[in-house]
């Protein structure tokens, strides 16, 4: 029987699961930073672009959308309080749209399509069974989680310990009904073995700890808080919206 979930890595995983699924969903999972902000800000009503970064169009893409944008985290100012760090965007004025690049997770999601998801551990159950309400996790239309990972100065790839973590626990969420691949089983077992170390593990990684090293320590203790939100986010006419039941 064919897996109804799966997991991949980057935007490579991304194409290859859309191409071979194409009544499938993918979940794009961006622990530290893009999907725990697109989390806290669809929560809180704003409907979010993800769009590459770096890129030079930034500001006239969100300009013809009538949107915000983002900026880097320590270009914050009173004009632009909008960045990838979640603590900004928990406190920051909602706005009605906004423009959130990166080069992980929000570079993903702007060259996917079809069923698009973003997930993290805030909301990785909810994620799980909204999916399931809509009929997905089966062979025929699968879940194909996608950790985003970071990068290594030459732009390859870079797993990262907290973009699996976040699959996992979505892959864990899924019920027993739904046949997992051999790598999502494997990265259920990791979760499985250890969520009671998630929040360690996300400030002990490489990213928690140079994301504290710049200062941003409050964005890493909110990616680490698992079931806090039941926000799901779904990408639809080009923008991540708060999904309804």
């Amino acid at each position: 029987m064919s897996a109804g979930i799966r997991l991949d890595w980057g935007v490579a995983g991304a194409r290859a699961a859309a191409t071979e699924s194409p009544a499938g969903a993918l979940v794009i999972v961006d622990v530290l930073s893009f999907g725990t902000a697109v989390t806290i800000a669809t929560g809180r009503g704003t409907a979010v672009y993800p769009h590459p970064w770096p890129s030079p169009d930034v500001e006239s893409f969100a300009r013809a959308r009538d949107a915000a944008w983002a900026v880097p985290r320590r270009e914050v100012s009173d004009r632009h309080p909008w960045s990838l760090s979640p603590a900004y965007l928990l406190t920051a004025p909602a706005p009605d749209r906004l423009v959130l690049p990166s080069p992980n997770g929000s570079s993903i999601a702007a060259a996917s399509s079809g069923h698009v998801l973003a997930g993290c551990l805030r909301n990785a159950t909810a994620t799980a069974r909204w999916l399931e309400r809509g009929g997905f996790g089966t062979g025929e239309r699968p879940v194909t989680v996608i950790a985003a990972g970071e990068r290594w100065p030459g732009g390859e790839l870079r797993p990262a310990l907290e973009d699996l973590l976040g699959a996992a626990a979505i892959i864990a969420a899924f019920g027993p009904q739904a046949a997992r691949s051999p790598e999502a089983s494997a990265a259920e077992a990791v979760w499985l073995a250890h969520r009671q170390h998630a929040s360690e593990f996300l400030h002990d990684c490489f990213s928690g700890r140079e994301l504290a090293g710049y200062g941003f320590t409050a964005d890493v203790t909110l990616a680490a808080g698992h079931d806090t939100q039941d926000t799901v986010a779904v990408l639809a006419e080009g923008a991540f919206r708060r999904a309804t039941a």
